[in-house]
């Protein structure tokens, strides 16, 4: 079996000294290991269509440039149907071994979180309490019942949800698995790093933004094989924390309305996902619901495959700064394809 040799530090430790230190490749390769015990490398491919979608508007006095080259990592084809799975599988690894008594965890999430943690949980013997907001994705919270979890409604926003779930973790004497946490960056480093290793060299990755660690992760694979590519954040225009504190260098709560993307759903920025975005993300580009559902039809008809609003956003950002594009190849990560049926029926009629 094999067991992960991390850093021993604890977390609150780590929170402490304000320095989250991102996984080397060493590391990386070690929770790929882990994660390919329960799920094989997702692919990546490039879509003829989507890259027509993409070409670059060149001015009108100018040549037209060279169509842009998109790969699209698929995270929709994990058995979750998101890169969340990859995390929980790592801390999951990781959590039996630092603490073999353990009776269970629990969980805050919109969905995705959720369902790797349930998943994760129950391929450990661990029972799993997930805490999801009133008026949850109803799909989600099946398919999270359907791993063996217990699920709880509380709160209004995903906020008050983590807030319920902590006090519920002390209550039951369960270990709280946050949506960010250094080894749940373990985990999405192993998709970037199949992301960068099977695909032609990127100049640019988009990468969205719920609460940092799926960027966090591209930023710890991209650094760790000493690579140029310019890394690119996409947050809901709806829900622009992490897009204000990235402007002002400081942590900025911001409300959270978006109604097609909930996995982008953040009101208040994790303060270790900022400091790894401010030292290694490029910019972060905002899209509105309305660019999220038409990236949405995109991948549906340029390339066949389910995206939910979050998964869909990296496409959306893409697509925002399709000038900027002309010749180059780009990466797109497609983060999820966990969609109620009813609100995919409606962005696809445009209706939402």
């Amino acid at each position: 079996m094999v067991q992960l040799q991390f850093n021993r530090m604890s977390i609150d430790h780590i929170r402490y000294a304000g320095i989250m230190k991102l996984p080397s490749l060493a590391q990386i390769r070690e929770a790929q290991a882990v994660v390919y015990r329960h799920m094989p490398p997702t692919p990546q491919y490039t879509w003829p269509l989507l890259n027509q979608r993409l070409g670059a508007e060149a001015p009108a006095e100018s040549p037209v440039e060279a169509p842009a080259t998109a790969w699209v990592k698929h995270e929709n084809h994990t058995p979750v149907g998101a890169f969340k799975l990859r995390g929980a599988l790592v801390y999951m690894d990781w959590l039996k071994h630092a603490r073999p008594h353990l009776a269970g965890v629990v969980a805050a999430t919109r969905g995705n979180h959720g369902q790797g943690v349930a998943m994760a949980a129950r391929l450990a013997g661990l029972h799993a309490v997930i805490v999801v907001p009133h008026g949850n994705s109803k799909e989600k919270n099946r398919a999270m019942l359907a791993q063996g979890a217990e699920l709880v409604e509380h709160g209004q926003d995903f906020q008050e949800s983590l807030e319920f779930a902590r006090t519920l973790a002390v209550d039951r004497a369960f270990t709280m698995i946050d949506s960010f946490h250094e080894r749940l960056v373990m985990g999405t480093a192993t998709y970037a790093l199949e992301f960068f290793e099977g695909s032609p060299p990127l100049e640019t990755i988009y990468v969205p933004i719920g609460l940092g660690s799926s960027i966090c992760g591209v930023s710890a694979a991209r650094n760790a094989l000493g690579l140029n590519t310019e890394i690119v954040g996409v947050v809901s225009s709806e829900s622009p924390s992490y897009s204000l504190s990235f402007q002002r260098h400081a942590i900025v709560e911001a409300p959270s309305r978006t109604l097609i993307a909930d996995g982008l759903a953040c009101r208040k920025p994790n303060a270790q996902a900022m400091d790894v975005i401010w030292e290694n993300v490029a910019r972060i580009v905002e899209v509105t619901d309305a660019e999220i559902a038409a990236a949405m039809r995109a991948l549906y008809e340029d390339t066949h495959n389910l995206a939910e609003g979050a998964g869909a956003a990296a496409v959306a950002g893409a697509l925002k700064e399709k000038h900027l594009h002309g010749g180059k190849r780009i990466g797109i990560v497609l983060t999820g394809g966990n969609v109620d049926r009813d609100d995919y029926r409606a962005v696809l009629g445009e209706a939402l």
